[in-house]
């Protein structure tokens, strides 16, 4: 099972690195985050949304709550309000995280995915499917804010953790 610190410091990482992509794209116009590419959903807002998507998607399915549709990709949220969809989601599962005991991650949860299709897993498994889901959309963003703006966004794991050694 994946150590319950080791876990939480890798989703505090997690949320300082969509804050990091958050950041940078808030500083872009709506050409800029909507322009296309042939990777990932298809263009910086999606992908961020996306994302989002996959983390809000995730808490529910440890919650064994039934899954809503995804975002409509049509939609052309802002920043600032995918932001706060980002932190509602980040406080519901410190929430959740927090009143987890040994037994509740070992228990079997039965959840639908985005087809329909029905599995069982651990819920220690899906913990941290949800926490690794996101770091390749993560890649696919920082490489799209690099190709539209020039800004470059270092979201290297090793650069958040380590710490002076002076």
């Amino acid at each position: 099972m994946f150590p319950a610190g080791s876990l939480t410091n890798f989703l505090r990482y997690n949320d300082w690195a969509n804050d990091h992509l958050l950041h940078a794209a808030a500083e872009m116009t709506d050409a800029q985050l909507d322009a296309p590419f042939d990777i990932g959903p298809g263009s910086l807002r999606l992908t961020l949304m996306h994302i989002w998507a996959g983390e809000d998607t995730w808490l529910k399915r440890w919650r064994g709550i039934a899954e809503t549709p995804w975002p409509d990709q049509a939609e052309k949220i802002s920043m600032s309000d995918l932001a706060r969809r980002f932190e509602k989601t980040r406080q519901e599962r410190e929430s959740f995280i927090a009143g987890l005991s040994d037994a509740a991650l070992a228990a079997e949860i039965t959840y639908r995915d985005s087809k329909g299709s029905l599995f069982r897993a651990k819920l220690s498994d899906m913990l941290i499917q949800g926490a690794t889901h996101s770091i390749h959309h993560r890649a696919q963003a920082a490489n799209l804010v690099r190709r539209v703006s020039g800004a470059l966004v270092d979201l290297d794991y090793m650069y958040w953790a380590r710490k002076s050694a002076q």
